[in-house]
C-alpha cells in the first residue's frame, strides 16, 4: 500500500515539472527565402499561458555565439488560433543557410529556435555555409551573417548547444528541428529544426532539483515502510 502510494506521490511529482514551450516548426533546413518576398515563420503554441508576448528575432552565427540581426515581431505564443508569422524578407549577405529564428518571452527562462535556412536574392544564388562543423566539433553548418545597410546587429553567447536540424526545445541547426544544421526550423544550433531550449523549463532547475529530492526521498520512505510491514 504505501509503496504503491509512494509511487503516485512521485508520478504526480513528475507531472508538476513538465513544461510546454512554444515549439517552432518552421522554417528548417532546405528552405529557401527570397529577399522582399514573405518570410513565414510556424508554430505550435505554448499550453501553460505564458507566453502571452512571444519575441521572434531573426539569428545568425553558430550554436554558442548567436548573433541577433532584428526582431522581426511579437507575437501571442499561447494563442492556438494563431500561430504563424509573415513580415517582408531583408536583404542579407551572404545567401546562405546560416538563418535561423529565436522564440523568447519575459515570461520564461527558456528560449526556443527554428531549423538554419537560407535567405537570398534568387535561387540560384546561394552559397554554401562557410562552417562545417559547430565551436564543440558537431557536424553542423554554420556561419554569421548580417543585414545590408544595417549596422544593428547584436552577438548574444549562450552557455547551452544551439538547434543543429529542429525542435522545439532546441537550438538552431542546419537539418531539421532538433539538432543539425543546414537549414532547419529549431534548436540551439543554427540549423534550426523545430523549436529547443538552451536552459531549463517553465520552472527553475533549483526548483525541480528539490521536487525530484523530495518525492524521491518519499519513495524511498514508503518503500521501507512497507517492507517493514
Amino acid at each position: 500500500m504505501l509503496a504503491a502510494l509512494a509511487l503516485i506521490i512521485l508520478a504526480s511529482s513528475t507531472a508538476l515539472f513538465v513544461h510546454a514551450d512554444p515549439d517552432p516548426t518552421n522554417p528548417g533546413p532546405g528552405d529557401v527565402f527570397i529577399e522582399g518576398q514573405t518570410c513565414s515563420i510556424n508554430w505550435n503554441p505554448d499550453t501553460t499561458g505564458a507566453w502571452k508576448n512571444m519575441i521572434i528575432q531573426l539569428k545568425t552565427g553558430d550554436n554558442f555565439n548567436m548573433v541577433n540581426l532584428t526582431t522581426v515581431g511579437t507575437v501571442d505564443g499561447t494563442d492556438a488560433t494563431k500561430t504563424s508569422f509573415s513580415y517582408p524578407c531583408p536583404k542579407v549577405t551572404p545567401h546562405s543557410p546560416i538563418y535561423f529564428y529565436q522564440f523568447s518571452s519575459t515570461a520564461s527562462a527558456n528560449s526556443v529556435w527554428t531549423g538554419r535556412f537560407t535567405i537570398t536574392d534568387s535561387v540560384t544564388d546561394i552559397v554554401t555555409a562557410a562552417e562545417s562543423t559547430q565551436p564543440d566539433g558537431s557536424a553542423i553548418p554554420w556561419g554569421t551573417g548580417s543585414l545590408v545597410n544595417s549596422t544593428s546587429t547584436t552577438t548574444v553567447g549562450t552557455t547551452s548547444s544551439m538547434p543543429a536540424t529542429v525542435s522545439a526545445i532546441e537550438t538552431p541547426s542546419a537539418v531539421s528541428s532538433s539538432a543539425s544544421d543546414s537549414t532547419s526550423t529549431v534548436s540551439t544550433t543554427p540549423t534550426p529544426s523545430s523549436g529547443s531550449q538552451a536552459t531549463g523549463g517553465g520552472l527553475d532547475l533549483a526548483a525541480q532539483s528539490i521536487g525530484w529530492k523530495t518525492a524521491l526521498t518519499l519513495g524511498v520512505s514508503a518503500l521501507g515502510f512497507s517492507l517493514m510491514l
